[in-house]
Protein backbone atom coordinates (compact mmCIF):
# COMPACT_ATOMS: atom_id res chain seq x y z
CA UNK A 1 0.00 0.00 0.00
CA UNK A 2 2.99 2.68 0.24
CA UNK A 3 2.80 2.68 -3.66
CA UNK A 4 -0.59 4.64 -2.87
CA UNK A 5 1.05 7.23 -0.69
CA UNK A 6 1.24 10.83 -1.13
CA UNK A 7 4.46 12.97 0.53
CA UNK A 8 3.69 16.29 1.70
CA UNK A 9 6.24 18.65 0.47
CA UNK A 10 4.70 22.21 1.37
CA UNK A 11 1.44 23.20 3.52
CA UNK A 12 0.22 26.67 3.29
CA UNK A 13 -3.20 27.99 5.87
CA UNK A 14 -5.12 29.75 4.27
CA UNK A 15 -8.56 30.61 6.14
CA UNK A 16 -8.59 30.00 9.80
CA UNK A 17 -12.02 29.74 11.24
CA UNK A 18 -13.69 29.18 14.01
CA UNK A 19 -14.44 25.52 13.51
CA UNK A 20 -12.38 25.02 10.49
CA UNK A 21 -9.01 25.95 8.92
CA UNK A 22 -8.58 25.62 5.19
CA UNK A 23 -5.08 24.86 4.17
CA UNK A 24 -3.19 24.14 0.80
CA UNK A 25 -0.55 22.15 0.73
CA UNK A 26 1.72 20.44 -2.36
CA UNK A 27 2.49 16.77 -2.53
CA UNK A 28 4.89 14.21 -4.45
CA UNK A 29 2.71 11.44 -5.93
CA UNK A 30 3.56 8.13 -5.80
CA UNK A 31 4.86 8.08 -9.38
CA UNK A 32 6.94 11.04 -8.96
CA UNK A 33 4.77 13.87 -10.05
CA UNK A 34 3.18 16.76 -7.82
CA UNK A 35 0.17 17.83 -7.12
CA UNK A 36 -1.85 20.25 -5.26
CA UNK A 37 -3.94 19.11 -2.29
CA UNK A 38 -6.70 21.63 -1.03
CA UNK A 39 -8.30 20.28 2.34
CA UNK A 40 -9.76 21.40 5.87
CA UNK A 41 -8.53 20.83 8.99
CA UNK A 42 -11.25 19.77 11.64
CA UNK A 43 -10.94 19.25 15.29
CA UNK A 44 -13.64 16.56 15.09
CA UNK A 45 -17.11 15.95 16.34
CA UNK A 46 -19.09 13.06 18.64
CA UNK A 47 -22.92 11.82 17.34
CA UNK A 48 -25.24 10.03 19.45
CA UNK A 49 -28.12 7.77 18.54
CA UNK A 50 -30.40 7.90 22.25
CA UNK A 51 -32.37 4.99 22.13
CA UNK A 52 -35.55 4.84 24.58
CA UNK A 53 -36.30 1.61 26.32
CA UNK A 54 -39.17 1.49 23.88
CA UNK A 55 -37.06 1.25 20.41
CA UNK A 56 -37.79 4.83 19.75
CA UNK A 57 -35.01 7.44 18.64
CA UNK A 58 -34.59 10.55 20.12
CA UNK A 59 -33.93 12.76 16.79
CA UNK A 60 -33.73 16.43 15.81
CA UNK A 61 -35.03 18.57 12.88
CA UNK A 62 -32.69 21.48 12.44
CA UNK A 63 -32.12 24.04 9.72
CA UNK A 64 -29.03 23.72 7.45
CA UNK A 65 -27.89 26.93 5.96
CA UNK A 66 -25.72 25.44 3.19
CA UNK A 67 -28.60 23.21 2.02
CA UNK A 68 -31.47 25.86 3.27
CA UNK A 69 -33.39 23.11 4.54
CA UNK A 70 -34.60 21.70 7.42
CA UNK A 71 -32.66 18.17 8.40
CA UNK A 72 -33.23 15.37 10.27
CA UNK A 73 -30.31 14.57 12.82
CA UNK A 74 -29.15 12.64 15.68
CA UNK A 75 -27.65 14.98 18.30
CA UNK A 76 -24.27 15.62 17.70
CA UNK A 77 -21.18 18.56 18.16
CA UNK A 78 -17.43 19.46 17.46
CA UNK A 79 -15.46 18.55 20.59
CA UNK A 80 -13.93 21.61 22.22
CA UNK A 81 -10.41 20.40 21.23
CA UNK A 82 -8.28 17.48 19.69
CA UNK A 83 -7.21 16.28 23.40
CA UNK A 84 -11.08 16.03 24.76
CA UNK A 85 -12.53 12.45 24.85
CA UNK A 86 -14.89 12.39 22.32
CA UNK A 87 -17.28 10.40 24.92
CA UNK A 88 -17.29 13.60 26.94
CA UNK A 89 -18.59 15.84 24.01
CA UNK A 90 -20.78 13.04 23.04
CA UNK A 91 -22.30 13.22 26.44
CA UNK A 92 -22.53 17.35 26.15
CA UNK A 93 -24.12 17.08 22.88
CA UNK A 94 -26.70 14.57 23.95
CA UNK A 95 -27.80 16.70 27.18
CA UNK A 96 -27.46 20.00 26.06
CA UNK A 97 -28.95 19.33 22.50
CA UNK A 98 -32.17 16.86 23.84
CA UNK A 99 -32.12 17.17 27.65
CA UNK A 100 -31.41 13.46 28.01
CA UNK A 101 -28.51 11.62 29.85
CA UNK A 102 -27.50 7.87 29.12
CA UNK A 103 -26.97 5.47 31.39
CA UNK A 104 -24.86 3.45 29.09
CA UNK A 105 -23.22 4.98 26.20
CA UNK A 106 -21.73 1.91 23.83
CA UNK A 107 -18.99 2.84 20.96
CA UNK A 108 -20.18 2.36 17.02
CA UNK A 109 -16.60 3.42 15.61
CA UNK A 110 -15.54 6.01 13.42
CA UNK A 111 -17.04 7.73 10.79
CA UNK A 112 -14.92 10.02 8.07
CA UNK A 113 -17.77 12.35 6.36
CA UNK A 114 -15.73 13.72 4.11
CA UNK A 115 -12.59 12.02 3.45
CA UNK A 116 -11.72 13.82 0.07
CA UNK A 117 -11.26 17.48 1.60
CA UNK A 118 -11.36 16.84 5.69
CA UNK A 119 -9.59 15.22 8.50
CA UNK A 120 -12.76 15.42 10.16
CA UNK A 121 -13.93 12.03 12.67
CA UNK A 122 -16.92 11.60 13.91
CA UNK A 123 -17.08 9.52 17.00
CA UNK A 124 -20.60 7.39 17.01
CA UNK A 125 -22.37 6.32 20.33
CA UNK A 126 -25.32 4.14 20.86
CA UNK A 127 -27.33 5.65 24.12
CA UNK A 128 -29.38 3.79 26.17
CA UNK A 129 -30.93 3.63 29.89
CA UNK A 130 -32.21 7.26 29.07
CA UNK A 131 -33.06 9.70 31.74
CA UNK A 132 -34.85 13.35 30.90
CA UNK A 133 -33.90 16.17 31.84
CA UNK A 134 -33.28 19.76 30.68
CA UNK A 135 -32.20 20.95 27.34
CA UNK A 136 -28.92 23.94 27.19
CA UNK A 137 -29.23 24.70 23.52
CA UNK A 138 -26.43 27.47 22.50
CA UNK A 139 -27.67 31.00 21.87
CA UNK A 140 -27.40 30.67 17.76
CA UNK A 141 -28.72 26.90 17.99
CA UNK A 142 -32.27 26.07 17.58
CA UNK A 143 -33.84 22.53 17.25
CA UNK A 144 -37.26 20.59 17.16
CA UNK A 145 -36.43 17.67 19.24
CA UNK A 146 -38.83 14.72 18.35
CA UNK A 147 -38.93 11.00 18.63
CA UNK A 148 -40.03 8.59 16.17
CA UNK A 149 -39.12 4.68 16.33
CA UNK A 150 -36.14 3.12 15.53
CA UNK A 151 -37.56 1.21 12.40
CA UNK A 152 -39.28 4.16 10.67
CA UNK A 153 -35.80 6.28 10.89
CA UNK A 154 -34.35 2.88 8.78
CA UNK A 155 -37.35 3.07 6.59
CA UNK A 156 -36.31 7.10 6.07
CA UNK A 157 -33.31 6.60 5.44
CA UNK A 158 -33.96 3.61 2.82
CA UNK A 159 -36.53 6.54 1.26
CA UNK A 160 -33.86 9.06 0.82
CA UNK A 161 -35.79 11.07 3.40
CA UNK A 162 -32.61 11.35 6.02
CA UNK A 163 -29.57 12.82 4.22
CA UNK A 164 -27.51 13.58 6.56
CA UNK A 165 -24.51 11.32 6.55
CA UNK A 166 -23.63 11.07 10.17
CA UNK A 167 -26.96 10.25 11.25
CA UNK A 168 -27.72 8.02 8.49
CA UNK A 169 -24.48 5.77 9.34
CA UNK A 170 -24.98 6.01 13.00
CA UNK A 171 -29.00 4.89 12.54
CA UNK A 172 -27.81 2.07 10.68
CA UNK A 173 -25.11 0.59 12.77
CA UNK A 174 -27.11 1.15 16.37
CA UNK A 175 -29.78 -1.00 14.38
CA UNK A 176 -27.89 -3.73 13.25
CA UNK A 177 -26.39 -3.59 16.72
CA UNK A 178 -29.39 -3.69 18.43
CA UNK A 179 -30.73 -6.80 16.17
CA UNK A 180 -27.58 -8.65 17.23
Amino acid sequence: MSELFEKQLTSELVYKGKILDLYVDKVELPNGHTSTREYIKHVGAACVVPVDENGNVIIEKQFRYPFEAVLTEIPAGKLDSKQEPHLKAALRELKEETGYEAEEMIYLGEYYPTCAYSDETIHMYLAKGLKRGEQHLDDDEFVDVQTVPLATLIGQIMAGEIKDGKTQTALLKAYLYLQG
